[in-house]
């Protein structure tokens, strides 16, 4: 996948080259609009890029992991927005200096004279909104279906800008080869985008006909879900992978969410178990049975497919526990072999415990709690403490799943214990 993405991306740099004659930079003016082509190109490919990403192609997600596309996703946003902020300054400066006028008039003259920069303009001022929007202390003050929908303005960004690159592009204007490969490349990162996100989706639905059976609470924050419909088996869902649900209820049927199964799939039920973190998850205590639903997925690489070693210890944190409930359940170990820590800052945060004491009983597991507020001490997740609540834990897979400070502890205490990096797997449970 990397290697594809460099690859294109020198010949798009390779076609600005090309289209670049020797001394065609001899002036400020030249070198501040080369510089403005450049960065437009580059920027626009990686807008690209970022879409393919988050396409939710099966391969890609199962290769790579559900949780690594969208941190790739959410970096290369940081240099999309940069670099096509850039293009925009960096063109009306080489132009202002070549026209020898101020910038306000050459702005005013891009803007409202150039075909289609209009159109532009109007699409780069939402993709910086987006990215402001995205950014970590902003959005952990939105809600999540405020984020979402905004993000899907990206796809009218990309449309808005598209028009001007070829009616004003040097790179584009005259080459008609080049204007070919650059429209077949958007032709089909739409086409993925629409099949996947869109097709594929639609044409599972109509296929599995899913509904809601029943809805059971777990304890005063939690509920799990419990999903039926035809040809599951077909859906090839392994535990530890999660579905983005759309439940067609009256205000749930425009917004959809990604929940871990929290059960192996059987082929006859899907579960999910959700906490109380706002307003969609709190609505599901509400959902009756019969309730429509429609699933995306499966998705997320977090699965047996990771394992390498005969023992394996599973670290969750609050509701990460969900995937890897299914995974307790669903790896193959013998007694000893398979261990499950289980983080909480309060009692009340442990869900499913009854179900881990039996699956633990049943296969000769272990299931280990922490339970108590961040500051604890000892640090649950100190090398020392790992060593001394694990034995041989260098020996073992770790599979993580937690919030991103849990998360990133965990890692810290695995590494500081010598346990090498390839025998840990993760899964962001932020997204």
């Amino acid at each position: 996948m990397l290697a594809v993405v460099v690859a294109v991306g020198l010949i798009v740099v390779g076609a600005w080259w090309l289209d670049t004659p020797a001394g065609s930079l001899g002036t400020l003016g030249d070198q501040l609009t080369g510089a403005g082509r450049i960065t437009g190109l580059v920027g626009t490919y990686l807008a690209v890029v970022e879409v393919t990403l988050m396409a939710r192609l099966p391969w890609l997600d199962r290769a790579i992991g559900t949780d690594r596309l969208a941190l790739w996703h959410r970096r290369l946003g940081e240099y999309t927005v940069t670099l096509l902020s850039a293009h925009a300054v960096l063109i009306v400066l080489g132009y202002a200096r070549n026209d020898r006028i101020s910038v306000l008039a050459e702005t005013r003259a891009v803007v409202l004279h150039y075909p289609d920069v209009l159109m532009a303009t109007v699409g780069l001022g939402m993709l910086i909104a987006i990215g402001v929007m995205s950014a970590r202390w902003i959005r952990a003050r939105l809600r999540y279906e405020t984020w979402y929908f905004v993000h899907l303005y990206t796809y009218l960004a990309l449309v808005l800008s598209f028009a001007h690159q070829l009616a004003t592009g040097d790179d584009f204007a005259t080459h008609i080869a080049t204007r070919w490969l650059w429209c077949a490349m958007f032709v089909v990162v739409a086409a993925v985008v629409l099949v996947w996100r869109v097709g594929m989706p639609l044409r599972s639905s109509f296929r599995h006909r899913l509904w809601v059976t029943k809805v059971v609470r777990e304890g005063p924050r939690h509920v799990s879900v419990y999903v039926t419909g035809h040809h599951l088996d077909e859906l090839v869902a392994d535990a530890g992978q999660h579905f983005r649900w759309r439940f067609l209820t009256r205000g749930e049927w425009w917004q959809s969410h990604p929940y871990s199964l929290s059960a192996v799939p059987d082929g006859e039920h899907l579960r999910i178990t959700v906490k109380h973190l706002g307003d969609h998850s709190a609505n599901l205590r509400e959902l009756r049975p019969g309730t429509r639903v429609l699933a995306e997925g499966p998705y997320g690489a977090l699965t047996e497919l990771r394992r390498r070693r005969h023992k394996v210890l599973l670290i969750a944190g609050g509701i990460g526990i969900t995937p890897l409930r299914a995974l307790f359940e669903a790896l193959p170990a013998r007694p000893g072999d398979l261990t499950l820590l289980y983080r909480a800052s309060h009692k009340r945060d442990l869900v499913l415990s009854h179900e881990l004491e039996d699956i633990a009983a049943s296969k000769g597991a272990s299931v280990k709690y922490s339970v108590g507020p961040r500051t604890m001490r000892p640090d649950p997740f100190a090398p020392k403490t790992l060593t001394r609540t694990v034995s041989e834990l260098r020996d073992h897979d770790v599979f993580v799943c937690g919030p991103p400070g849990m998360t990133e502890a965990a890692l810290r205490g695995l590494r500081g214990a010598g346990v090498p990096r390839s025998q840990i797997h993760t899964e962001d449970f932020a997204l």
